[in-house]
């Protein structure tokens, strides 16, 4: 019985820690001013960043993306901002801090 509550105590804790990092990154993200153009679950300018991580998870793009977002760009989500570019934001925004917000991009 003790086994049981201390696992069930774990897993909730876990959870409390994920919901606490992901607040973390999404005040990271909103700071840095990614929020403008991004939402999770949908396009404001730029793609949602489900479909970014739905893109890219898995392919070993972490580095690209990281790439791209301290130089900005255009041309990879032509269908989604009509053109519109992504400005640079290296070096408004650490390199571990865009490494960060990438990490949790892909994790969703």
């Amino acid at each position: 019985m003790k086994k049981l509550i201390l696992a069930i105590s774990l897993v909730s804790s876990a959870g409390i820690l994920a919901n606490t990092a992901a607040a973390d990154e999404l005040a990271l993200a909103k700071k840095s001013g990614c929020l403008a153009c991004h939402a999770i679950d949908k396009k404001i300018v730029g793609p949602g960043w489900k479909a970014v991580s739905d893109r890219y998870k898995g392919k070993g793009a972490k580095a690209d993306l990281i790439a791209k977002v301290k130089a900005g760009g255009k041309g990879s989500w032509t269908e989604v901002t009509r053109g519109v570019p992504m400005p640079p934001y290296s070096p408004r925004v650490s390199d571990a801090n865009i490494e960060k917000l990438v990490d949790f991009i892909l994790a969703l």
